[in-house]
């Protein structure tokens, strides 16, 4: 399978006035191990959730691709290695933080996985680990499809192209209304 050129990428995805049916769509689960190839193959990081996230939430459909949206990430008192950043802003405030989020929800080709995954780039640097937190995802658009790369390089450049579409589409006003939306920053209800 090939990749798309970056030109024949768009800048942005979905309709000026914000997401359209399925979306948004809502998922949330506890921040697992992966397979370690984020940060350390990648350089791009991943708060991967447990596939069984989608059946609970009701999408057992959710084609395999990559989408975007926003997350909240709140610290549990089970979480191990959290990042001392959002550590800190949770204990000053009930609030749980919100940040952009590309994910991929897939079989990853490349790689050539047995197993199913979601995994969730959160747009922000974060000091350390936070498995054990939970973390929800409000999905507002699908990116684009899976795809297999000819080589690690061609992959890269295309997550990066996915976290620039997401963030000019992000960016529109029918989409940033969805950042202060009440499920994400409700920490009673998972």
């Amino acid at each position: 399978m090939s990749t798309p050129s970056r030109a024949s990428r768009p800048s942005t995805v979905g309709p000026e006035s914000g997401p359209e049916a399925p979306f948004p769509l809502k998922l949330s689960g506890e921040v697992i191990k992966g397979f370690g190839r984020g940060s350390k193959e990648l350089g791009i990081p991943t708060a991967n959730i447990p596939i069984d996230g989608l059946s609970v939430a009701g999408h057992t459909d959710l084609a395999s691709g990559v989408y975007f949206g926003y997350c909240s990430l709140s610290n549990t008192s089970s979480s191990k290695g959290s990042s001392e950043e959002g550590k800190d802003a949770n204990e000053q405030s009930s609030q749980p933080h919100i940040y952009e989020m590309v994910m991929s929800v897939g079989w990853n080709p490349f790689y050539k996985n047995t197993k199913r995954s979601v995994e969730v780039h959160i747009l922000h640097d974060f000091s350390q680990d936070f498995y054990g937190a939970h973390l929800k995802l409000l999905i507002l658009g699908f990116v684009r499809e899976e795809l297999d790369y000819v080589s690690l390089e061609a992959l890269v450049e295309d997550i990066k192209t996915d976290i620039n579409v997401t963030k000019a589409s992000l960016a529109r006003e029918g989409w940033e209304v969805f950042e202060r939306d009440e499920w994400l920053r409700d920490v009673s209800v998972v």
